[in-house]
């Protein structure tokens, strides 16, 4: 027997089942960003690495904060001691040094972080101060160096042109613009979250899955790459091509250019800053701008998005240690720290051949008998001098 009323309800409910199905999978194939939120929750695979990374990142970043700390804050110590005769060079240089040092402070809770197999335990306000530190300490550090490459290049290239820019009044407003323009690019990021609680309960903080459901993600990453470090290595790129030019023709003409002070800075400067460049900051801009592009053109599996994962913490580990580049970098640009650094290995090397000769019983004692043989043999000469005197008196 049959029950109209029944049977009505019943196709009705299968029509609106069937219907929010329907939009469901319009509103998956339409929405991007839903598409990727989803992908990065149903990926379980993100964090394998886990037991490898939970040794090799803290080594790393151990060493990236001890050997940044004592490098930037010599460098700092010794800028202060010279405070006198600052100069352009080595005011852009003391700015870098202030971003490192600021990142170094917080690399501990990174470490920490990274330790306990990516499990954030101190909160979202932290996670976003350590994330904070770190855009800035990236994005200075870039925006400082491109200034170090420019200010070389005006030194040798126009010197007498543009010559107010490199005054040491206006290098201060130069470097208050660059920390606002850093700001700027940086601030926004204290409005999304940083932290993210994954199937297994452990917290992540800072990781790229955790900003998959940021609408226009792709567009945004692509900017950034394209402003924060495309833009800045083609100046820094173009100076010091122009910078080798000029002193190549200049040196034909008069070879006591080749060999000035002034020459050997502009090229140590420069070529430290494109070291660091292609070092630290290439692999992970790199990086990213093919993954992003990726995005644009499809939706990357879990196996892809498992191994970018990877690759981001190498290559933001690579990133990070400039902080330990900068110094080879302050070493060509200011003459107190090389005359520091090289005053401190060569105490350093006196220290250690003294303490070898004191502690090696071998030498110590050829030495001493090679003494005592050296006194009688002058002892036998001056008796010898003196039987002469004796025997005649």
């Amino acid at each position: 027997m049959s029950y109209p009323v029944i049977d009505q309800v019943s196709q009705l409910r299968l029509s609106l089942v069937s219907s929010h199905h329907h939009h469901q999978n319009q509103m998956t194939m339409s929405d991007p960003a839903l598409n990727s939120t989803l992908l990065g929750a149903n990926c379980t695979n993100l964090y394998n690495h886990r037991a490898v990374a939970r040794v090799l990142m803290p080594m790393v970043y151990s060493v990236v904060c001890l050997l940044g700390l004592l490098g930037n804050a010599l460098a700092l110590q010794v800028i202060r001691s010279n405070w006198n005769k600052l100069n352009s060079t080595t005011l852009y240089s003391a700015n870098l040094a202030v971003s490192d040092l600021l990142f170094c402070l917080a690399l501990p809770l990174r470490i920490i972080y990274y330790g306990m197999g990516f499990n954030w335990l101190l909160g979202e306000a932290l996670c976003k101060l350590t994330a904070l530190l770190f855009y800035l300490n990236c994005y200075a550090g870039v925006n400082f160096m491109t200034c170090l490459a420019v200010d070389r290049f005006l030194a040798v290239v126009l010197q007498m042109r543009l010559s107010k820019l490199r005054k040491v009044q206006n290098v201060r407003y130069i470097c208050l613009v660059v920390w606002l323009v850093v700001l700027a690019q940086t601030l926004p990021l204290l409005g999304m979250p940083m932290t993210h609680t994954e199937i297994d309960g452990r917290i992540t903080c800072m990781e790229y899955p955790n900003f998959e459901s940021v609408q226009g993600l792709p567009y945004m990453l692509i900017g950034a790459v394209i402003l924060g470090y495309g833009f800045p290595l083609a100046t820094i790129l173009i100076c010091y091509s122009v910078l080798s030019y000029k002193l190549q023709q200049a040196a034909k003409g008069n070879h006591l250019t080749e060999r000035s002070g002034s020459t050997h800075k502009a090229r140590g400067v420069i070529a430290g800053v494109v070291l660091v460049f292609v070092v630290c900051f290439s692999p992970y801009h790199l990086d990213l701008l093919q993954y992003m592009i990726r995005k644009l053109i499809y939706d990357p599996d879990c196996g892809e998005l498992q191994a970018f994962q990877i690759s981001l913490h190498i290559t933001v580990c690579l990133m990070n240690f400039n902080t330990c580049l900068d110094p080879f970098v302050y070493f060509f640009a200011c003459k107190g720290y090389k005359r520091k650094v090289l005053k401190i290995l060569k105490r350093q090397v006196s220290t250690s051949f003294t303490s070898v000769g004191r502690t090696s019983p071998e030498s110590s004692g050829t030495h001493d008998n090679y003494l005592h043989h050296q006194r009688t043999k002058s002892r036998h000469h001056k008796d010898v001098a003196l039987s002469p005197v004796e025997n005649g008196s």
